[in-house]
């Protein structure tokens, strides 16, 4: 990459969370705990959907993909995060940091285009129930978890390649425990207007275009149940997705508050950690408590193990 050949910054230092050593081992056991139960959750909610035959739905098959991709996501963030709370240097290579750009970007991208592909499969459910079971067949599911994928590595790619365009000839402080797009562009000294804008219609694609989506599937959901006659009814089809608003209620949420927050206040790295961490560690809970078909599937599978 040419922007790597010509910048006189070898390395950036990452600013944790606090600056107080005697609070960072704190912070790394808390921390850990957290990652811990991220890839638990997750792991239990892939095998549940892998092993009861009662999930083997387009739905859980869309859930079992988003605990994948959260899986990939939080591992891309928290053990640069864990090392440099107990390191000295809190550092990262300009290499790995553009790694972990490209990794970040990829990832978290491809969870928004997941839970609008998410959105489109409750929508379908709702609206279409009578084609619902000849338009969602297998091949089809796994094309809409296939091409986001795709896209999203394409799309990151192309984010980090022209990022690296950026001149980074002046400080190497990222006020951030991790690489990401904005913290980089606000610490380079020369921006070039086409990397700019390439930068900015790949976060557009990555970011606001599932969001759109997203909203837009759920106003026509919403406006269905409303309709429905019956409370008991109404209830019922708002069940099968109130999962899923909540889960991207709390994404989108934090990350759209993280990203409005100018990048120099602490209080958009506080909303970052919530979004790369906490929300994917909370997600299979609310998965598993506010679905009875996993907390059964769920029982089942303790009952075998036992």
């Amino acid at each position: 990459m040419e922007g790597i050949n010509n910048t006189a910054v070898k390395y950036f230092i990452l600013l944790t969370l606090t600056d107080y050593r005697q609070y960072e081992l704190l912070l790394f056991l808390t921390f850990l705990l957290i990652y811990i139960i991220c890839l638990i959750g997750n792991i239990a909610i892939i095998l549940i959907t892998k092993m009861d035959h009662s999930l083997h739905t387009p739905m859980y098959f869309f859930i079992s993909m988003f605990g994948t991709c959260e899986i990939f996501f939080v591992s891309s963030v928290v053990p640069v995060l864990l090392s440099n709370l107990i390191a000295d240097m809190k550092s990262i290579s300009f290499t790995g940091c553009f790694v972990q750009v490209c990794a970040i970007a990829t990832f978290g991208a491809t969870e928004c285009y997941l839970l609008a592909v998410m959105a489109f499969d409750r929508d379908l459910a709702i609206n279409y129930p009578l084609h619902y079971s000849r338009i969602m067949r297998r091949d089809f599911c796994i094309l809409l978890v296939v091409l986001p994928w795709a896209l999203c590595i394409i799309n990151a790619l192309i984010a980090t390649f022209f990022t690296t365009g950026y001149k980074y000839c002046g400080s190497n402080k990222l006020n951030h425990f991790m690489c990401e797009l904005g913290p980089l562009q606000h610490v380079a000294c020369v921006v070039p207007p086409t990397n700019r804008l390439t930068v900015t219609i790949t976060e557009i694609y990555g970011i606001v275009l599932p969001f759109c989506i997203n909203i837009l599937m759920y106003i026509h959901i919403i406006t269905t149940i409303v309709r429905i006659r019956g409370e008991k009814s109404k209830r019922k089809a708002f069940s099968t997705c109130s999962s899923h608003i909540t889960v991207a209620t709390l994404f989108y949420g934090t990350a759209s508050i993280a990203y409005m927050v100018p990048q120099t206040n602490n209080m958009s790295k506080y909303l970052s950690l919530i979004y790369s961490l906490v929300t994917p560690s909370v997600n299979p809970f609310i998965y598993t408590l506010r679905n009875k078909d996993v907390v059964t599937a769920f029982r089942k599978l303790s009952k075998r193990i036992s």
